[in-house]
């Protein structure tokens, strides 16, 4: 036998001869030690953890999905969902980052009108989550999070588990969920899920978190416990009280420039449908500020591109959960700072909203506060059914007579600012790189005999401005809190839960956006997602190129440094062939406008048999 080889029978001998002596060495310590009580790893069988009935418990949420990067402070409740469970209701999603988890189950829920769940692991798993959390409680989505700790030190394991435990694991995200709860026991586990569900689902709706402690997963559940899952029921939304209503209808229907401004009114269609019989039965302009989609925009009443002029030249302004009402009203230039008011000074203000019930101090997404002559706590798409019926019985026949000749005029301003859109649109049509306004239209043209969905509905804007949208499902709206890498996850989840519905899930997807999480191609890939993802490849952080811009500009320095620090580019990201790596099938970069339309076409047809597509498409910057 050479010094340089070893054959396998030499190897196995030699080895077995080594574990033989190990062996005796480790019986003799032995003798001298105390035998665990619990006995050695392997000895023991558990036929009934506490992560079974953990699993019980979340099925009885009705949860279909659980997005997670997997991990071992909640090994034992990820083996139950998967074997216990049958890994359906839930099912297990496999995710490359925390962040994308939530993400995920953000779009998810504002598709499905209901949460899913998510697990994060310990500390770091729920500091990686911390922004997309962020995300979801800014724009009021609810997700349930579980998140994996070991809080008694004695039965940690040395070395990383200590770096990965924490003493207050919810206290990372306090001060943007709604509520959390560490149990100390399965019992306590059943009913603090069941609460913190209520609580997600309760407008203002929220992200909540539970944690699930590493012990009560792994340990045998107590024959001799009686243990229970207590029902569920959703409250009821709060509405606005009802004089107030009457007061805010009497101050409607006396106006003579109302205007309507919506941002997070409606949840559902129905919700739409109350929009529209609100607006109609004032005959008032309605601005859509797209949080949600909150009107139809082929409706004559549909003015959010006016919503400047409107406010201008309001006396009464009614805000439906308007997320910053202050910024209707007002405005301070960039970058001189410099405060201006848009509205008279003289303009009533009705704002129903559940924001008041917030009660976060430490980060600011309350917004400048805004005096308002009426303020209503309610559910906004709660009240309106009692909002319009006030406002029906406040108009008069003259009155309504009055209201009803204002129609024709309305429909001309309506025509006028589509017109205006489209033209602003074909501007430089053909122009290399392509316009943002060419992107947003080859793709409605890609998509619009079916059913869609756009899950990033603020994104350009341009679709928002062009597209007849007249359901719920069709526009998402935006991230919440404008945290960058939300987009592309968010979109994921959006079309998860569209897939069995027979909606076609699209979302025009920054590049800077992908590159923050773009395992998420992967993820859709894996558990096949169908959605359609247009590249907006500006190959830039292209805000960030024009703040730099302004300050060059307000320093009376070079403009031509603006790109430094802020461009996607020496070298271009491949985002075809990022996405086909991981599974995904894809086309580009294209730079002719005319290739945009075929290359979609394919790609439909990808998403049409249930599986992801990308189409790179290198953009101008806006």
């Amino acid at each position: 036998m050479s010094e340089e080889g070893l054959d396998r029978r030499t190897f196995l001998k030699t080895a077995a001869a080594i574990g033989t002596t190990m062996a005796a060495a480790s019986t003799v310590s032995a003798e001298t030690a105390k035998k665990p009580s619990s006995g050695l790893p392997g000895e023991r069988i558990i036929g009934r953890p506490g992560s079974d009935f953990m699993v019980d418990v979340i099925k009885a949420t009705g949860i279909e999905y659980i997005a997670s990067n997997p991990a071992s402070s909640f090994r034992s409740l990820h083996e139950s969902i998967v074997n216990y469970g049958g890994n359906r209701k839930p099912e297990f999603l496999t995710c490359m980052h925390e962040e994308s988890s939530v993400a995920m189950a953000h779009g998810y829920a504002k598709a499905a009108g209901k949460p899913m769940g998510v697990l994060a692991h310990g500390s770091v798993g729920l500091q990686h989550a911390a922004m997309a959390v962020y995300n979801a409680w800014c724009d009021r989505v609810p997700v349930m999070i579980f998140g994996g700790n070991f809080m008694d030190a004695a039965h940690r394991r040395p070395g990383v588990e200590w770096y990965h435990c924490v003493q207050d694991p919810a206290g990372m995200l306090r001060d943007f969920v709604k509520w959390d709860d560490q149990p100390a026991s399965l019992q306590h586990f059943a009913e603090s899920v069941m609460r913190a569900y209520k609580f997600a689902m309760t407008p203002p709706m929220e992200p909540v978190v539970i944690i699930a402690d590493g012990m009560l997963q792994e340990h045998p559940i107590d024959g001799d416990a009686e243990l229970s899952i207590p029902k569920l029921t959703l409250s009821a939304p709060p509405q606005g009280e009802s004089g107030a209503l009457k007061e805010a209808a009497k101050m409607m229907a006396g106006a003579e420039n109302l205007v309507i401004i919506a941002d997070r009114a409606a949840r559902s269609q129905e919700g739409v449908r109350r929009m529209v019989e609100l607006a109609e039965a004032l005959n008032a302009p309605v601005v859509d500020l797209g949080s949600r989609m909150n009107f139809p925009t082929t409706h004559y009443l549909c003015r959010s591109e006016d919503g400047r002029a409107l406010v201008r030249e309001a006396d009464v302004v009614l805000m439906l959960e308007v997320a910053d009402p202050w910024g209707q009203l007002n405005t301070i230039s960039d970058p001189q700072h410099e405060y201006r008011r848009i509205a008279k000074p003289d303009v009533k203000l009705i704002h129903v909203t559940l924001a008041d019930n917030l009660m976060k101090s430490n980060y600011q997404d309350a917004q400048r506060f805004c005096p308002c002559d009426l303020s209503i706590s309610g559910d906004a798409e709660a009240t309106l059914p009692a909002l319009t019926e006030a406002v029906k019985k406040e108009i008069g026949g003259s009155r309504k007579s009055a209201l009803a000749g204002r129609t024709d005029k309305l429909r001309s301003q309506h025509r006028e600012m589509k017109e205006r859109t489209r033209a602003a649109a074909a501007n430089g049509w053909n122009a290399v790189p392509v316009t943002t306004a060419r992107l947003s239209a080859e793709l409605w043209n890609a998509i619009k005999g079916d059913k869609w969905c756009l899950a990033d509905s603020r994104n350009l804007g341009w679709s928002a401005r062009l597209w007849p949208a007249t359901e719920h499902y069709n526009f998402l709206g935006h991230s919440g809190a404008a945290g960058v890498g939300q987009i592309a996850p968010a979109a994921v989840g959006a079309a998860l839960a569209n897939r069995d519905k027979g909606i076609l899930t699209a979302v025009i997807q920054p590049d800077g956006d992908l590159m923050y999480a773009p395992g998420v191609l992967w993820t859709a890939a894996h558990h096949k997602i169908p959605i359609l993802m247009l590249m907006h490849n500006n190959r830039a952080y292209h805000q960030e190129v024009m703040h730099l811009q302004k300050m060059a500009g307000l320093h009376n320095r070079r403009m031509d440094t603006a790109r430094i620090g802020t461009t996607i580019e020496n070298p271009h990201i491949d985002y075809a062939l990022l996405a086909r790596a991981q599974g995904v099938w894809a086309e580009g970069p294209i730079t002719d406008p005319a290739a945009i339309a075929p290359a979609l076409q394919r790609a439909v047809a990808v998403v049409k048999r249930g599986e992801p597509a990308l189409v790179d498409v290198v953009t101008q910057g806006r």
